[in-house]
């Protein structure tokens, strides 16, 4: 199981931990970066960071029930937005804040980019998670 520390001497994050171990032989998935598009490849959100992250989050939770684990399992994250200033990174996080993946909490960076892989695509998370032993077969 993952130990997920907030290092004392450190400045508090909001949650989020600083570090997160897990002990080997715990199995690990690491997902491929979820993106806001729908069951059929359609953009959903267009222009609208917030509406994205949702959609985002929901497609890495339903990449990791694939895998036996949830978005309370992720011990790493990276949450890429394409931003220039900080307004969408802080409606994101937001969204991301008030989501199964902030139960943990887990290690994550939040960051601003220039572009992402797909036309109107805004928001991007990449995550390390560690099924829970009850299912890691």
């Amino acid at each position: 199981m993952a130990q997920r520390t907030v290092v004392p001497g450190l400045f508090p994050p909001p949650d989020y931990a600083h570090l997160a171990v897990v002990e080997a032989g715990t199995r690990l998935v690491f997902a491929a970066g979820a993106v806001p598009l729908d069951p059929a490849g359609e953009l959903v959100g267009a222009g609208d960071p917030v509406a994205q992250t949702v959609q985002v989050l929901a497609n890495l939770e339903t990449a990791l029930a694939a895998a036996g684990c949830g978005l309370r399992d992720v011990v790493a994250s990276t949450v890429y937005v394409v931003a220039t200033d900080p307004a969408p990174l802080a409606q994101v996080w937001q969204v991301v804040r008030e989501s199964e993946l902030a139960a943990g909490p887990h290690t994550s960076t939040l960051l601003g980019v220039a572009c992402l892989g797909y036309p109107g695509q805004l928001v991007e998370i990449t995550a390390t998670a560690a099924v829970p032993p009850a299912t890691a077969a």
